[in-house]
């Protein structure tokens, strides 16, 4: 390997090491900001709320060449300190690290956030928030919100469901049928929010299927897309766009104003897969409690494992652990006690690891969070959804078999309704 090789793994060590080595803070300027832009160059920024003196402005440029001199490839060379305005230093809090005391690392990328972030939780008045995640495909995840907004309906609840997924579209075929399928969907809102028709798509974007008019409750659908795709591919090309603040921002707002125009009670969230950092936006920024689908596959707690880390290197666990809770998907038919028990283990390892308190080191019960391998109803303790030939035969989301899904959903659907308020919500006052 060239020696000269400086890996993107290795830039915050590098950084550190440069302020370790004897260099002075300069004095007057305020917290220095380390930002490793999207390309993954590192700059050095200050606030131009002061005006710095020579002496500063020199020390400042004099750490831009050290890291440049340290960081190779993944410095900025010769490019100039920043001098940037505190709006756009406060839009970074969030993805912050503290490298020493006065110097901060942040990282950009494209949507503004980067699973280094955490919205709190809605105002009690609000609806329950529920995203449903998996850091990979084909767990089921749609179908769940279609069950689960199926049992909700049922108990009296009124329940929205979101569908983020926009490069996997699963909720439309819930939605098949002669006006049934909404006109518009996610995608066509995000399009012409951009030029100002967001309001107008909103009232346009939302259907309840059949199957719910059986129910005193609602369930109501915002598809990805409408009854007709239209020009899809070229609407998800630019979806993600914003045109000032963070994407998460657009899909708080949008998210928000559903929820106010169709009141429901509990709002699914169904997110986009992966770790890409706009499915960071649906798990963390929403404010909402997390249904973590996985199955019992090394590529599945892999991805775990690294997003977890995640939150425990940027301080993050302490406002998300509580909020999420993991599921085991498409338990198979044979050998599912054998199957539970080893997923269990591998759950409670990387929840131990990283989201639970180690006991040595908590200062008093009263304060510790974490639970023995088999507490029940602890976060790592799984939610379980069984494989059924009945779900698994490609049926439309729209006609699920009752008997199956309650057959693979007895279990999930029992300790869901444990964790929620939903029960209450649909009995009235």
């Amino acid at each position: 390997m060239n020696s000269d090789f400086i890996p993107f793994d290795r830039v915050f060590a590098l950084a550190a090491e440069v302020f370790s080595a004897g260099i002075e803070l300069p004095a007057g300027v305020g917290d220095i900001y380390l930002v490793r832009n999207v390309y993954g160059r590192v700059y050095v920024a200050v606030s131009d709320e002061n005006e710095p003196t020579a002496e500063a402005r020199a020390s400042l440029e004099e750490i831009t060449r050290s890291l440049a001199a340290k960081l190779g490839p993944h410095g900025t060379g010769d490019t100039p300190v920043l001098y940037a305005p505190r709006s756009l230093l406060d839009s970074l809090e969030g993805s912050l690290r503290p490298l020493r005391p006065g110097v901060l690392f942040s990282e950009r990328l494209v949507t503004g956030t980067d699973w280094s972030t955490a919205r709190p939780p809605e105002e009690p008045s609000g609806p329950e928030r529920w995203t449903l995640y998996s850091v990979k495909g084909g767990v089921g995840r749609s179908t769940t919100a279609v069950v689960l907004s199926e049992h909700l309906a049922r108990q009296g609840v009124s329940v929205l469901v979101v569908d983020l997924d926009l490069e996997s579209p699963g909720l439309a075929p819930a939605l098949v049928g002669e006006g049934v399928c909404p006109e518009y969907g996610v995608a066509d809102w995000f399009v012409e929010d951009l030029v100002g028709q967001g309001d107008s798509v909103l009232e346009r974007m939302v259907g309840s299927p059949r199957w719910a008019e059986d129910y005193d409750g609602r369930a109501l659908f915002a598809p990805a897309h409408g009854a007709d795709p239209g020009d899809y591919l070229a609407k998800v090309g630019r979806a993600w766009m914003t045109r000032k603040g963070v994407w998460s921002d657009r899909l708080q707002r949008l998210v928000s104003d559903l929820e106010r125009r169709y009141e429901p009670e509990v709002t699914l969230i169904e997110s986009r897969s992966g770790m890409h950092d706009f499915a960071a936006c649906a798990v963390t920024d929403l404010g909402s409690r997390v249904l973590m689908f996985a199955t019992d596959s090394e590529s599945h707690w892999n991805g775990y494992r690294i997003l977890f880390r995640r939150w425990k290197d940027y301080g993050l666990v302490p406002a998300l652990r509580d909020q999420v809770q993991i599921v085991s998907a498409m338990i198979p038919e044979l050998g599912k006690d054998a199957y539970l028990m080893g997923f269990r283990e591998r759950s409670w390892d990387i929840f131990r690891d990283n989201l639970y308190d180690d006991m040595a080191a908590a200062s008093t019960a009263e304060e510790d969070f974490s639970f023995d391998l088999n507490a029940s109803a602890a976060p790592h303790d799984p939610m379980p959804i069984h494989w059924n030939r009945g779900l698994a035969a490609g049926a439309s989301l729209g006609s699920l078999d009752t008997v199956s899904a309650r057959h693979a959903y007895s279990d999930f659907l029992t300790r869901f309704d444990r964790m929620t308020d939903a029960a209450e919500i649909g009995s009235g006052p």
